[in-house]
């Protein structure tokens, strides 16, 4: 009893991987200043291997039956998933993060990375049905919303008044290490 609550003690305090989206302000070496959308200034230390990919538009039309996808999701006040965004996996990435889980881009928020398995447009936008193991989600993507992809990256992308999401986690001091940044190409700001 005594190590399964110790087990559990130490489980609770492992620290959570988590995400941080903002702009860069300022960079360092492997130092990245970042102003969060919270407006928190915010420290981000990159390890040695620390992954970077860049981010660019590409179009609703490029997605097609057996695209790995992730999509944030909302519910629609009919009951449906709306998607905020879409980005597009490519190949060498296919099967990152696969499954829906609660997300942290809007309230209520999922991510779903998963194979479209189907693809409709109707009047109202476009339907998907994208599959993934232990499950399937049918999502409406209106015509508005963002659809991005992945392009391979490097520090050099790493410029200040670039916009990024970093998933880190936080060290002793307060600051956070970035395992994985995507950085927006052109001004653009990684929807996800």
């Amino acid at each position: 009893m005594v190590a399964a609550s110790t087990l559990y003690a130490i489980a609770q305090q492992a620290p959570s991987p988590s995400r941080i989206r903002g702009t860069i302000e300022k960079v360092e070496g492997d130092m990245l200043e970042v102003k969060s959308r919270s407006g928190d200034e915010v420290k981000l230390h990159m390890a040695g291997d620390t992954s970077i990919a860049g981010i660019t538009k590409t179009s609703l039309s490029d997605i097609k039956v057996g695209s790995f996808i992730g999509t944030t999701t909302v519910p629609g006040p009919d009951g449906s998933q709306q998607a905020v965004e879409v980005h597009v996996f490519p190949e060498n990435m296919r099967g990152t993060g696969e499954g829906s889980r609660a997300w942290d881009l809007r309230p209520n928020s999922t991510m779903t990375n998963a194979t479209v398995s189907e693809s409709v447009v109707g009047n109202d936008g476009h339907t998907l049905l994208v599959k993934y193991k232990g499950g399937e989600k049918k999502v409406v993507v209106p015509d508005q919303t963002p659809v991005v992809t992945y392009v391979p990256g490097d520090k050099s992308d790493l410029k200040v008044g670039a916009k990024l999401i970093a998933f880190v986690k936080q060290l002793p001091d307060g600051s956070f290490e970035a395992s994985r940044i995507s950085v927006g190409r052109d001004g653009l700001t990684p929807p996800m």
